[in-house]
């Protein structure tokens, strides 16, 4: 698998324009609090560390998911490996996650130290071959290091929600800082940064999530050689998810951004702000790659 250096200086980009704001962000919540940047830039450091270092044990524990030997799944083990060898990536561990709705992820702070992840309906539902083609999405998003990104790059996202949560909070009650500030219009003037800050990292978070479900497939594509397997997938995944009863799809809606199809219950805005791009527009671009690969081998 080649580089995609397209996604690349996508991150790149996106991750400039976040570093700026997130910059502001933290020079207001100095000057606000009345603290260095010193020292508001250290406990940032240690929420970053700390996220990233129980994010994908918190992933798994909340989805209940049980890594499984080669002994209770071969069959999956087999595939892992194989497409591991191809992208040349460690072998990650393998979990099944005890839910009727077909659904995949991975997660993981490296490629060493992930796991990629199966629901119980998918292997229900899915040939092996449709599911080496959801296999080689996750593990693309592995090589890419896609938890990691998305980690890094929704902290200060969430910081400046709970932020403009407190602020909201403390102007109904004239508690916390919040109280403090009232009279000067200090509180206003937080709310207003941490909703700005919190509304453009949301957009560009994801716009990144959408471009890497679309990476994610094209290099599964490239992976198997055979696109179609995994657009044969998609539709049979988002056909079962579509039908799933909400309460179920309720509980299963905060891991969105790691799903290959998201779980959206229809009594939610998600579905408006989608971490992934219209499954539509994702066959159509898996059919694009079937014909560059069948031009490639009718040349030969």
């Amino acid at each position: 698998m080649q580089r995609d250096w397209q996604l690349t200086f996508r991150m790149a980009v996106s991750f400039f324009v976040l570093t700026l704001i997130y910059l502001a962000f933290l020079s207001f919540i100095s000057m606000y609090f009345g603290l260095g940047i010193l020292p508001i830039a250290v406990i940032a450091g240690l929420m970053i560390g700390a996220q990233w270092f129980f994010s994908d044990k918190i992933v798994l524990w909340s989805t209940g998911t049980k890594i499984i030997s080669r002994e209770e799944q071969p069959v999956l083990h087999e595939i892992v490996e194989e497409l591991a060898a191809k992208a040349k990536i460690p072998k990650p561990r393998i979990g099944v996650m005890p839910s009727d709705t077909p659904n995949a992820f991975a997660t993981g702070k490296s490629p060493r130290s992930s796991v990629v992840v199966v629901s119980s309906g998918i292997m229900r539902i899915l040939s092996k071959d449709e599911l080496e083609g959801v296999l080689s999405h996750e593990l693309t998003h592995i090589r890419h290091r896609d938890v990691t990104v998305i980690t890094l790059a929704s902290l200060f996202s969430t910081i400046a929600w709970y932020v403009m949560q407190s602020s909201m909070w403390g102007s109904m009650w004239g508690g916390g800082y919040g109280g403090r500030q009232q009279q000067g219009g200090g509180i206003f003037a937080v709310l207003i940064v941490a909703a700005i800050v919190w509304f453009l990292s949301f957009l560009i978070i994801r716009a990144i999530s959408r471009y890497r479900e679309f990476a994610a497939d094209r290099g599964g594509a490239y992976l198997t050689g055979q696109p179609m397997n995994l657009s044969r997938a998609l539709v049979k995944i988002e056909g079962r998810v579509k039908v799933a009863p909400s309460q179920q799809l309720q509980k299963m809606e905060g891991m969105n951004a790691f799903f290959i199809i998201p779980a959206v219950s229809g009594q939610t805005i998600a579905k408006f702000f989608s971490t992934h791009p219209p499954i539509e527009e994702r066959i159509k671009r898996l059919m694009v790659i079937e014909s560059e690969l069948h031009g490639a081998r009718d040349l030969r």
